[in-house]
């Protein structure tokens, strides 16, 4: 159904922000660590161009972890018995997290291990 206004566009997109954080354990962790990650960018004082990848590395993971939420509630939405398919379509949007999650470390390793050692 197509929003008839843009408020009501913005609405639902908020309902939507809200439905994973109230509902999705990995969001909570990943926002917990993005709260941490930025707290030690201001201990080690980031320049511009590092808050900027870190924050577009933040929101890479949980915007990858709410794909995921979707796609995985759209699969439940087809089929509460096992399927294959439906499987291989949970484990990969699964997996993209897991791959965004690991370079969003490396990033930030390649970021804050010099800070800390200097």
């Amino acid at each position: 159904m197509k929003n008839k206004n843009f408020l009501s566009s913005v609405k639902c997109t908020i309902s939507g922000i809200l439905y994973c954080i109230k509902n999705e354990r990995n969001i909570k962790i990943d926002i917990v660590v993005a709260i941490l990650v930025v707290i030690l960018g201001f201990v080690f004082k980031l320049t511009e161009i590092e808050w900027c990848i870190v924050v577009c590395m933040i929101f890479f993971v949980i915007v990858s972890e709410m794909f995921n939420t979707a796609i995985e509630r759209t699969v439940d939405l087809y089929t509460k018995e096992y399927n294959e398919f439906a499987k291989i379509a949970k484990d990969v949007s699964s997996g993209a997290v897991m791959l965004s999650a690991i370079c969003s470390v490396i990033v930030g390793s390649i970021i804050f291990i010099p800070k800390i050692l200097g």
